[in-house]
């Protein structure tokens, strides 16, 4: 009897080829659309849906999730920049959503595992980089519980992008293969700002400060920035570069400085997840997802905490962002930056 898979279906070319390739390997389909947000486009990816499914003939059904994706991923989003941080949207809707809310329908449906189009691998107790190094998704997985990789299916960790599409070419999904590229945030159309104008005023002008508490110039409202920025505020007079090290949200402020003070040897993280039952181990550590891995010592302390101790400093290390934890290709945890120190 055919193993049968759930798979999260988008529309897009990543979930139409991830079906092909199951089918192909022998699995009964059956594909699953969340909808999350109301203002993602839901009646065109399902008559998109449609199509692939007439081509591979398999069912699918329909669950609106935008209730719980609102309080959990979108209402954190919302908040984190309310509270001058710099939010990971992807890694929490892994979490909660794609990795968490997604599991009740393995028994509703009667599948005995989960299948998505991201790329990265697993080998069902840990996840592993993706052969495609610039699509890898491994970042915004650490917060992942270990007990659902047993179930979880990653066709595509084996395959580059342009394979992808090149495969999709090759078995009917010609104008899938062809789309222009989805959002990395599903829910912002446009940038972030836009978004987040429309629950605040995100153009309050306020002081940039340096590290002396000295008012030196201005800038256009404290949601704009992000750690390591270093254009769009006014300085009263010329200065030797300076960028953003700290944000006052509660007073409105910018607190910048020269690039040597954005560097930090010493991270404080909370909410850490393991893939590995270690309380002290040295790996090779991502602060931001375009940045590379610099090695260093993880330390696990009470309530989930941990102290990072980097070989080497890091550059624009931001509080509400992750921190994750690699030993080669290798995935062994993460955590949510609460801190740093040089």
């Amino acid at each position: 009897m055919k193993k049968r898979v759930l798979v999260g279906v988008s529309g897009g070319v990543d979930s139409a080829v991830t079906i092909y390739l199951l089918q192909k390997a022998g699995y009964e389909v059956v594909g699953l659309y969340l909808k999350m947000h109301r203002e993602v486009p839901h009646e065109e990816n399902i008559a998109k849906i449609e199509k692939i499914a007439t081509l591979f003939n398999f069912e699918y059904h329909i669950e609106d999730i935008s209730e719980t994706f609102e309080k959990k991923v979108f209402n954190y989003f919302i908040e984190s920049y309310k509270n001058g941080l710099t939010p990971n949207p992807c890694a929490v809707c892994n979490k909660e959503i794609k990795f968490g809310e997604f599991l009740p329908f393995l028994e509703k449906y009667g599948a005995d595992y989960l299948a998505t189009g991201h790329y990265v691998k697993t080998d069902g107790e840990f996840l592993y980089k993706a052969k495609d190094r610039v699509k890898d998704q491994s970042y915004f997985m650490f917060g992942i519980k270990k007990e659902v990789l047993k179930k979880t299916i990653f066709p595509l960790g084996d395959y580059k992008k342009e394979e992808i599409k090149e495969l999709a070419k090759e078995i009917g999904l010609e104008e899938f293969a062809s789309a222009r590229e989805s959002q990395d945030i599903c829910f912002i159309p446009t940038n972030y700002i836009d978004v987040l104008s429309s629950h605040f005023n995100t153009n309050l002008k306020g002081k940039v400060i340096n590290s002396r508490r000295e008012v030196i110039g201005v800038h256009k409202g404290y949601m704009h920035y992000t750690i390591g920025q270093r254009k769009g505020f006014t300085l009263f007079k010329s200065h030797k570069p300076q960028y953003v090290i700290g944000i006052d949200s509660e007073k409105n402020s910018l607190i910048v400085g020269d690039k040597q003070q954005l560097e930090k040897r010493v991270i404080f993280l909370k909410q850490v997840n393991l893939f590995i039952d270690k309380k002290e181990f040295d790996c090779e550590i991502k602060v931001r997802y375009r940045t590379d891995a610099i090695k260093g010592k993880v330390k696990i302390e009470k309530g989930s905490k941990a102290v990072l101790f980097l070989d080497k400093p890091a550059v624009g290390v931001a509080k509400g962002q992750g921190a994750v934890f690699y030993q080669g290709d290798k995935l062994l945890g993460g955590g949510w930056i609460r801190g740093a120190k040089r």
